[in-house]
């Protein structure tokens, strides 16, 4: 019988694997070779579990359980025989990411609630899980990180999905069904703001930058 804690175990290596093709479809997207291929696997897929250890003094989950470095190699592969073309690429790379982004801001925020943070900082550490990775994949990839890109929205379904999952736990009602509802929505408002081109606002009021219009 799979306890609360495999359930748990399965979630996170599957976003841990949705970043990581991400990361995949980065690097073929910029003609790197498989070894660059597998770095930015990794730390798109492993680089905000690590944070969020790290803030909360545990050892990373990365680091204690082997499990955690299959995804990355899995998706390494995935990539590399059976995906091709730069547009489907591109739009892949969208889906793989907002699937992570809908799981590790759940992840993230349950295991901080689990260590005894408080609900706002369970949030924040939520967001920072869904985001780390990207931010790291972008960085190294040299793209502008989509965290801070303003054609798009990125923090903001985490930071929704996150709040969710903290009154879920607070009330009593989290569990798998609700999870996955609340997933689904970070998934889907993700995947709409980048179809749709929403964008959050500016940094100043009326304030318009050259290449955004």
């Amino acid at each position: 019988m799979i306890d609360a804690a495999d359930v748990a175990l399965l979630i996170d290596l599957l976003g841990v694997f949705f970043f990581a093709v991400s990361g995949s479809l980065l690097a073929a997207r910029k003609g790197f070779d498989l070894v660059g291929s597998l770095l930015l696997a990794s730390l798109a897929g492993l680089g905000g579990g690590v944070a969020r250890d790290l803030i909360i003094d545990t050892v990373p989950a990365a680091f204690s359980n082997p499990a955690y470095l299959i995804p990355p190699v899995l998706a390494t592969l995935l990539v590399y025989f059976l995906f091709s073309g730069v547009e489907r690429v591109s739009n892949l790379l969208v889906v793989f990411d907002a699937a992570g982004l809908g799981l590790f801001c759940i992840t993230g925020t349950v295991k901080a609630l689990e260590f005894g943070l408080h609900p706002v900082a369970g949030i924040l550490l939520g967001v920072t899980t869904a985001v780390g990775g990207g931010l790291l994949r972008d960085v190294v990839a040299n793209e502008i990180p989509q965290l801070f890109d303003p054609r798009d929205i990125y923090a903001l379904p985490a930071m929704l999905g996150a709040g969710l999952t903290t009154l879920l736990v607070g009330t009593g009602w989290f569990n798998v069904v609700t999870g996955a509802v609340v997933a689904t929505l970070v998934f889907a408002l993700r995947v709409l703001a980048w179809r749709f081109s929403w964008r959050a606002p500016l940094a100043v009021l009326g304030w318009k930058r050259s290449g955004t219009a």
